[in-house]
This record gives C-alpha cells, sequence and structure tokens, in this order.
C-alpha cells in the first residue's frame, strides 16, 4: 500500500549573502517514513529542514504539508516540533516538567490539558524513551545521551506529525551515537510519526532511514532506500560518499561492454552512446583476489591496514589506487591478481565531482594507451 504524501517541496531555491544555498529542489515525504537528509556540510540539507519547520523562508518555490501551501505558517503552527543537536532544555525544570512544558503551553485553540492527563502523557513519553524512574532529576545530572531522550520526549508529546532532528547525536560518543540510533528508530517505528533527519553520518543514515535523501551543492543527487543507495549509486559522488568506491575512468564500448584499465569488461549497463567517456564505480568489497593465471587486472600493494575480520588493501591499478577489502592476507609489494563479476561494475556519466583517491571528472584517449602500455608491460614481466 502506497504512503500518503505528507510534504512537498517545488522547486525550493535559498540563497544567503547572494550564495546559492538550495537550487531548484523537488522532495516529497511520506507519512511515516524515516527519512534521512545526508550530505557534507554546507550541502543544504539543515536550510531544507529549517524551511519545512518554517524557521526559514523559501526564495521561490513552494512547501506543501498535506496539500496546503505553507510557506507564509509561522513554525508555532506548523504540526512539525524540532529536535536540535545541543537539546535546548531548560535547565530550572526536572525532567517531568522539561517533558510537561510542550503540553502546558499548548496551542490557543486547543483545550487544556488537566494535572492527570499532564502526568499520564508525560510518564507514557518515559517509558518510549526508556526514563522511567527519572522524572524528579536534574537536567544537570544526566548524562548527554540521557538529555537527548528528554528533548525527544518533549519533542514528541504534543503528537506532531512530523519531527525534525538536526544533527540530534552529534555531540554523543561513538558507543551512545549507536545505541542512540537505535532507539531512535525504534521510537519511530512505534510512534508512526514522521521523522526528517539531517546528518553527515552516512553510516548513521543508511542505518535508521527508510529513504536517504543525498545532498551536494544545494541539490539532490539521489533519493532512495539505504540498499538502492549504496548498491546503485547514480553518480560518482554518490558512490563516493556512501562508503568506499574506486572510481575509475572508462569508455562504453557498446550496451553490456565497458572499457577501463586497459581492459575490456561485460557489465549489466547499457543506454549509453558508443564510445561515451563514462564513470565506473567499483565497491571495494566487490574486488577478488585471485591467482595470477586467472586474473581481470593486476595490480602492486602499495600498503595493507587490517580491519579486524577483513584487510584493508591499496593496490596501484595501472596509476590508479584501488582500495581492495579482503579476508586474503597478501605481501606489502606483491603483485596480485584481480577479478570482478559483471555485476559488481557500476556504469554511470561522467560526474562534475571527484573521487576520493583523484580528480576523476576527464579521460583521454591517452590515458586508455597508457593503460594499454602498462598491461603489456606487466605481461612481459
Amino acid at each position: 500500500m502506497e504512503k500518503k504524501k505528507l510534504i512537498e517541496l517545488k522547486s525550493v531555491t535559498k540563497s544567503f549573502d547572494g550564495e546559492a544555498v538550495l537550487r531548484s529542489i523537488d522532495l516529497d515525504i511520506h507519512d511515516s517514513e524515516f527519512v534521512t537528509l545526508l550530505g557534507p556540510s554546507g550541502c543544504g540539507k539543515t536550510t531544507t529542514l529549517r524551511i519545512i519547520g518554517g524557521f526559514e523562508s523559501p526564495d521561490s518555490g513552494d512547501v506543501f504539508f498535506g496539500g496546503e501551501r505553507i510557506n507564509d505558517i509561522p513554525p508555532h503552527k506548523r504540526h512539525v516540533n524540532t529536535v536540535f543537536q545541543r537539546y535546548a532544555l531548560f535547565p530550572h525544570l526536572n525532567v517531568f516538567e522539561n517533558i510537561a512544558f510542550g503540553l502546558r503551553v499548548k496551542k490557543p485553540d486547543c483545550p487544556k490539558p488537566s494535572k492527570e492527563e499532564i502526568v499520564e502523557r508525560v510518564t507514557e513519553m518515559l517509558t518510549l524513551v526508556n526514563l522511567r524512574g527519572f522524572e524528579r532529576r536534574n537536567i544537570s545530572t544526566l548524562s548527554g545521551g540521557q538529555q537527548q531522550r528528554v528533548a525527544i520526549a518533549r519533542a514528541l508529546i504534543n503528537k506532531p506529525k512530523v519531527l525534525l532532528l538536526d544533527e540530534p547525536l552529534g555531540a554523543l560518543d561513538l558507543k551512545l551515537r549507536k545505541d542512540m540510533q537505535r532507539e531512535l528508530k525504534s521510537i519511530q517505528k512505534r510512534t508512526g510519526i514522521t521523522f526528517i533527519y539531517v546528518t553527515h553520518d552516512q553510516e548513521e543514515a543508511l542505518t535508521m532511514s527508510d529513504v536517504v535523501v543525498v545532498m551536494a551543492d544545494g541539490k539532490i543527487q539521489q533519493i532512495g532506500t539505504p540498499v538502492d543507495i549504496y548498491n546503485e549509486p547514480e553518480n560518482a559522488f554518490v558512490a563516493d560518499f556512501i562508503g568506499e568506491s574506486n572510481i575509475i575512468d572508462g569508455v562504453m564500448e557498446k550496451d553490456y561492454t565497458v572499457r577501463f584499465s586497459g581492459h575490456t569488461f561485460n557489465c549489466l549497463d547499457a543506454g549509453f552512446d558508443p564510445r561515451e567517456p563514462v564513470d565506473v564505480v567499483i565497491r571495494p568489497e566487490d574486488v577478488d583476489i585471485v591467482p595470477l593465471e586467472r586474473a581481470m587486472l593486476t595490480g602492486k600493494v602499495t600498503s595493507i591496514t587490517f580491519k579486524g575480520d577483513y584487510y584493508e588493501i591499496i593496490t596501484d591499478v595501472y596509476g590508479f589506487k584501488w582500495m581492495i577489502e579482503t579476508s586474503d592476507a597478501v605481501e606489502d609489494g606483491a603483485t596480485v591478481g584481480l577479478h570482478i563479476e559483471p555485476d559488481a561494475i557500476h556504469v554511470m556519466k561522467k560526474s562534475e565531482y571527484s573521487g576520493r583517491y583523484g580528480d576523476y571528472s576527464t579521460y583521454s584517449e591517452e590515458a586508455e594507451h597508457l593503460s594499454d602500455v602498462e598491461e603489456e608491460e606487466v605481461t612481459a614481466e
């Protein structure tokens, strides 16, 4: 069953001091989804969140909530609450009163809740965030994770249709952050409230989200499930930003056939022009180390890092540094054989963005010729 569309951003633009932060973005967010806006600093994700919340107004374009245009509706009149990174709790109020605050200042058009109802709702929220028994504790005595839970409970007590979370776990240590990731996802599932979450942490986005919106340079690069974003990136930026990737210059010879690193490979991609320059993306875990007689490519190992359950190996493949993740132990400086299955080769349009190991925005016949020469030299050796 298709979920109901809750929020729509249509051709939304925003600039600060003459610099474009959002460049005509379109985004649909559906009811009961956990949506994460993911990207590097300055990509526009927090500005998008603030526009949804009413803290900023778009320069052009429209924002709709439940089909109603809300560009001019102030934050306190939207069915939205926000949790910030720094919690913004009231230090002079205890845990109970911090959470109850939202009920005590309910909107004028809503009936004032009774004392019994306040106790009931606060207790429900304390149970939801695993803080029963903390009602009378001072905020200053709580850990960072506990304070964040109080902030979430306070934001949820009025049962908003949408909860906005602006890097809420950024101030927590690694273990606590991972614990809170699981907790937040559980809370979202139990309440059915739409969560819109901002982060620059790729693992956080993949772990928690139903939908990931990858942003860069004020534009949406890709929208999809975590599995789709990771396995089928639409351009080199997404591939490089979401996990590790080897991004190599290539040429699409014809449908299902691509040439890179001096070799021609079968792949699962089609629809490119003949001889079109492309970006070839290969995940480090999809490269197999094999005996040289079975190799499709060869490379020289330049560094090895033991990661516990696998080795991270950097290999020089005809002038490009490839990252390989493998359980096979190899020696530094060794020449190794590499094998890549067709479904591990992802071909995409050339990107304006740079890869992690260098600028892959250009391709030349000379580069391919150099790879051919190097291949012949390796073979001769």
